[in-house]
């Protein structure tokens, strides 16, 4: 570590001395040409490889290719100017060449494992500002002196002390090793999500329980690195667990439940459900909650618990068939024989209306005002809404009735006068 210290202060007061060498341009000029090269061989590199590679490949190449190429440039222009003036100025830009890379390496993988995020960007802005402020303290001697400060602030936690070095190096290495669980996590679900053979629930079942352990798993990994004892946090770790506990059943619940539908396999995506006044599409199944899509356009979110602990309506578990009624009142003086023939040919010319299963007709009352048939009919895709089928039908059999006569009554009161007396 003092040699390293001894390293880097030679080379700032070997580069201030450069300063006063008229040779000094000649470095320059050089490095110039170095990062010039770079510049337009990276770009060559990355118009060639657009339509090759393209996707993730295409990406770690439009951030790393600028930097690797000007470290060896630099390299090897290095080794062939030592011999003649100082290069000074290329050892300097050497490490610093090698924090950009690492840090569009870092901000690469980040963007895999978060493929969505937008916070991406300011982050990216403040781990370059990190490393290059952390590589400016060690170049000017400074970094020994900054870490002696931090390891100076020691937090007493049980039988073991901690500074605030050792924190802040926890809280950078769990940082690296969760993206990487992360980033690897997101590679499992996209290749589970390809696997059309593994049953939708199944498979995000596998990506949920993939983020969680692996997650769980970066998280003492990074500790364990650092040097923190896992034990100091077992009183602490009881005690908030057991106020969590108690604050979160219903949270905790929800998740149980999640994976019991997800294993159970008792609701899938695209089912037609119902939940008390609620009803819709499954659209999304989470580990909390699930997304019904009603087809108005309406999504209710439904925890997870409700569609353990309650009665729910699948049109569409074993059978997607579902069958529709709606019910038309028709005058007593009307033929009923032909006004059933024309209710089940109204309903029978809708093509979402099922062949196989043809429409009948059921005289379900003699009304006071009118007999009331009742039109029952199948259809095959809930998905796409029942109003609007028993919509159309409802339209198609007033037309029918008008065209052939028969009246749809509605009701009347007929009010007699008794013992009127006229006045004269």
């Amino acid at each position: 570590m003092k040699q390293q210290q001894n390293e880097a202060l030679q080379l700032f007061r070997d580069l201030v001395d450069d300063l006063r060498d008229p040779n000094f341009v000649w470095q320059l000029v050089a490095l110039a040409a170095c990062l010039g090269a770079a510049w337009l061989i990276a770009r060559w590199w990355l118009a060639r490889h657009h339509k090759a590679d393209g996707g993730r490949l295409h990406d770690a190449g439009a951030r790393l290719a600028f930097p690797l190429t000007a470290m060896l440039l630099v390299s090897v222009t290095k080794l062939v100017l030592q011999n003649f003036i100082h290069v000074n100025l290329f050892r300097l830009a050497m490490p610093l060449l090698g924090s950009m890379a690492l840090v569009r390496a870092v901000v690469f993988v980040l963007r895999q494992a978060f493929p969505k995020a937008t916070w991406l960007t300011t982050w990216e802005r403040i781990i370059a500002t990190l490393v290059w402020g952390w590589l400016a303290l060690y170049i000017t001697d400074l970094a020994p002196h900054f870490i002696d400060t931090l390891e100076g602030i020691v937090f007493p936690l049980g039988a073991q002390r901690i500074n605030l070095w050792m924190i802040l190096q926890g809280i950078v290495t769990v940082f690296l090793t969760v993206v990487v669980a992360l980033w690897v996590a997101g590679v499992i679900e996209a290749r589970l999500m390809r696997m059309e053979g593994v049953d939708s629930s199944l498979r995000i079942v596998g990506v949920r329980v993939a983020k969680a352990l692996l997650t769980v798993a970066a998280l003492v990994t990074g500790l364990s690195m650092v040097g923190i004892d896992m034990t100091a946090f077992s009183v602490f770790t009881g005690a908030l667990g057991v106020g969590l506990g108690l604050g979160m059943q219903r949270i905790a619940s929800n998740y149980v439940s999640g994976f019991i539908i997800l294993l159970d396999r008792s609701i899938h995506l695209g089912d037609v459900v119902q939940v008390g006044a609620d009803s819709g599409q499954v659209s999304k199944i989470t580990t909390r909650y699930t997304v019904l899509k009603h087809p108005a356009g309406t999504e209710y979110i439904v925890p997870n618990e409700a569609l353990i602990s309650n009665v729910v309506q699948n049109q569409s578990y074993s059978d997607t068939r579902l069958r529709l009624s709606t019910t038309v009142g028709v005058a007593y003086d009307c033929d009923l024989e032909l006004a059933m023939r024309l209710m089940c040919a109204a309903a029978a010319a809708q093509p979402r209306v099922l062949s196989d299963s043809p429409p009948r007709v059921f005289l379900t009352a003699f009304a006071e005002s009118s007999i009331n048939l009742e039109l029952g009919f199948w259809i095959a895709d809930p998905e796409e809404g029942k109003g609007n089928v028993i919509s159309d039908i409802n339209l198609a059999i007033w037309r029918v009735f008008r065209e052939n006569g028969i009246q749809i009554p509605f009701p009347q009161r007929e009010v007699r006068m008794l013992n009127e007396k006229v006045a004269e």
